[in-house]
């Protein structure tokens, strides 16, 4: 029977379907009024999962909509009582439960600075909402599974429809409005993975690799194999891997390249080959079919998924290899050792 977070994993196509159905015209509303008010950069608060779409948001704004992202550092605001002047900026708070304080401070901090603050939350009525002038609310249902997966995948999506209500790209939105039929045909492509996940049920240690709007998938990836199955993983642009971490590799070492078709692909490719030569065992996620036939364990991707929005289908199978990893290592999906749904920092 599956588990609660497997179900969620295979409810995410639904999800993000009915989020864009219920929240196109109210999204190109908040634009609309936010494009009034003068803003020059965005800033965004988030923890955990919603730090890692907040590093997509960082290439989705950047090169969709030329707004630079700077991530706040909400210690400034709670542990140093001493937040920075926000001239010019949209505030952004990303939170799942809208309940994490130091988030809640950097919205109310910006509020009392006279700028603009939006919230994306899945709980409406949450502290963080109140604190903000506007609310995306998710709408995903409640995620039972302590690990998230359907809240990250559907902020990636009311960020995408944000992008592109600010820029009024009608294509855009069409490209985004497929993306729900790549995610179904991800999972179905992902179906028979386990009995390949399980031979890493003893590894050590690994890493995973993204880059561009893939990096925060990389991140991602990272922290669900961490939550599930305790594994020691840390993620890396492949520009950074380069500069040091890549002295790691050894043979038999499990690295996961996530590298969908896009500019970052013939980087990425060229990293694999330098890892095969070190005895990596390479994990790829990809479309590309000259990648996936050089990888030990492939995990093929659907094809036509255009770059900027191929995170919301390139952790999917990811979210999946790291629940089989679990399985396979006696482990309770829903309930990971020593972490709670909702997690309050200050």
């Amino acid at each position: 029977m599956p588990t609660l977070l497997e179900q969620e994993i295979a409810d995410q196509p639904e999800v993000l379907e009915r989020f864009l159905a219920s929240a196109g015209e109210s999204t190109r509303r908040v634009a609309a009024e936010i494009s009034r008010r003068g803003v020059s950069y965005i800033m965004i608060a988030a923890r955990g999962s919603s730090d890692n779409a907040a590093r997509y948001a960082q290439y989705l704004f950047g090169a969709r909509n030329h707004l630079p992202v700077a991530l706040a550092t909400p210690s400034l605001y709670t542990l140093y009582d001493s937040p920075p002047r926000l001239d010019g900026a949209l505030v952004i708070g990303i939170s799942q439960s809208g309940r994490s304080p130091d988030i809640i401070s950097v919205l109310e901090t910006a509020r009392a600075q006279s700028r603009p603050c939006l919230a994306i939350t899945n709980d409406p009525s949450s502290p963080m909402a109140l604190a903000a002038d506007w609310i995306v609310p998710l709408a995903a249902g409640e995620e039972r599974a302590v690990a998230a997966t359907k809240t990250y995948t559907t902020t990636l999506g009311a960020l995408a429809l944000f992008s592109t209500s600010l820029s009024g790209d009608a294509a855009a939105r069409e490209d985004l409005a497929h993306i729900p039929g790549q995610m179904r045909l991800a999972l179905t492509q992902a179906q028979g993975m386990g009995p390949h996940v399980e031979r890493y049920r003893y590894a050590k240690g690994s890493a995973v690799i993204g880059r561009g709007f893939n990096y925060g998938t990389a991140f991602e990836i990272a922290l669900k194999v961490k939550e599930l199955t305790r594994l020691v993983i840390e993620p890396y642009s492949s520009a950074d891997f380069l500069h040091g971490p890549i002295s790691i590799l050894e043979p038999g070492f499990p690295l996961i390249i996530v590298a969908p078709t896009g500019r970052t692909l013939p980087d990425l490719d060229q990293l694999a080959g330098e890892a095969l030569q070190r005895g990596a065992e390479l994990i790829v996620i990809s479309d590309d079919s000259d990648l996936l036939k050089r990888a030990h364990t492939p995990l093929p991707l659907p094809r036509n998924t255009p770059e900027w929005l191929s995170p919301l289908v390139t952790v999917l199978p990811g979210q999946l290899f790291a629940a089989h990893l679990a399985r396979a290592k006696g482990l309770d999906l829903d309930r990971p050792v020593g972490l709670s749904k909702v997690t309050q920092t200050r």
